[in-house]
């Protein structure tokens, strides 16, 4: 028995050893997210809290030497916008400086805006600042969070249930029996992306109805729309498997383009926090990956109450993404992993 088990052993770890590309990604994945997520997370240590200045230049109010916030200026025309972002868990708190203001806004349903407003009470010159009410309604971390997870969830469905089945059939010999038939490539790919597009959008539309019974999340716009983008949304993370699956013959190797995919899309599309006040880079970054519009999108809807023309530059990129996405994955696709 042992033989057979050694046997087996030597045989699986021969055919991994042999397989470089599959060899080299397992080496240079980890690598890659190592030094990825040390840029991004770079620093003696991220700000606890967001804040947003809007004062005459230089500010020097005794709360703005608080370490462990990051402090960034807004200009006075940005102060509307960044007070809506306030209710919605985007910025933490929001200060107005200038002369003839001094006033605060925080979120009183927000952690991280109650510890602000008693660091910024205990602070020299905190008690002339006088708090003001966010404008629209104060919404709960959950009602941002959550098309955070449903995408995460949502992502990783797409990339992986498609991508990775393709290159098992590729592996297995399948697709080469396929491509006896008059099944042509671009017919295969589709009913792919259609079938997961089905799955994926019952299961999403299914969690998110159940826990909404429970949570009573806020739905300010329609939900035809929601669905609208969750659709698409679905369709341009297909779309972008197909890319990775297209000439692909190792399941290793497509386990690590994927991950290499998939990780910086949690990092930077906003899935658990809001990219406000980051590095303007990674702000700049986070726009190639279509969870960030498909998440932008929702959360507009949701929380804001927009229209299709109000998100309709988030639509028109995940369209275009799809488009160059599928035409990519058609155009490189082999049956075969010779």
């Amino acid at each position: 028995m042992m033989k057979r088990i050694w046997a087996a052993f030597y045989a699986r770890t021969l055919e991994f050893l042999r397989d470089r590309s599959s060899l080299g990604w397992n080496l240079i994945l980890p690598v890659a997210l190592v030094f990825g997520l040390a840029f991004v997370f770079s620093g003696a240590g991220q700000p606890l809290f967001k804040v947003a200045v809007v004062a005459e230049q230089p500010a020097n109010h005794p709360f703005l030497q608080t370490q462990h916030v990051n402090f960034y200026d807004i200009t006075p025309q940005q102060v509307d916008t960044t007070v809506r972002k306030v209710g919605r868990h985007q910025v933490d708190m929001l200060l107005d400086l200038r002369a003839g203001q001094q006033h605060y806004w925080v979120n009183s349903d927000s952690q991280k805006g109650y510890f602000l407003e008693r660091l910024l009470e205990g602070s020299p010159d905190g008690a002339q600042l006088t708090k003001q009410s966010v404008k629209g309604e104060e919404i709960r971390y959950v009602d941002w969070v959550v098309p955070g997870i449903l995408g995460m969830n949502l992502m990783f469905s797409c990339l992986f249930g498609v991508g990775f089945v393709i290159v098992r059939y590729r592996k297995s010999g399948y697709l080469k029996r396929l491509n006896a038939t008059p099944l042509s490539a671009s017919e295969f790919l589709l009913a792919q992306v259609f079938s997961r597009l089905l799955l994926v959008v019952a299961v999403t539309s299914l969690v998110f109805t159940g826990t909404n019974l429970f949570m009573h999340f806020t739905v300010e716009g329609s939900y035809l729309n929601l669905l609208l983008v969750l659709v698409l949304g679905a369709f341009t993370l297909i779309a972008l498997s197909l890319v990775v699956a297209a000439r692909v013959s190792s399941e290793e190797l497509a386990g690590g383009l994927l991950n290499l995919l998939t990780w910086p899309m949690m990092v930077l599309s906003g899935v658990w926090f809001s990219m406000e006040g980051t590095n303007p880079v990674m702000q700049w970054l986070s726009q190639l990956s279509p969870l960030t519009h498909m998440l932008s999108a929702a959360r507009a809807i949701m929380l804001d109450g927009a229209g299709l023309a109000d998100i309709s530059g988030h639509l028109l990129v995940l369209a275009g993404m799809s488009v160059v996405f599928l035409l990519i994955g058609a155009a490189t696709f082999k049956w075969t992993a010779d």
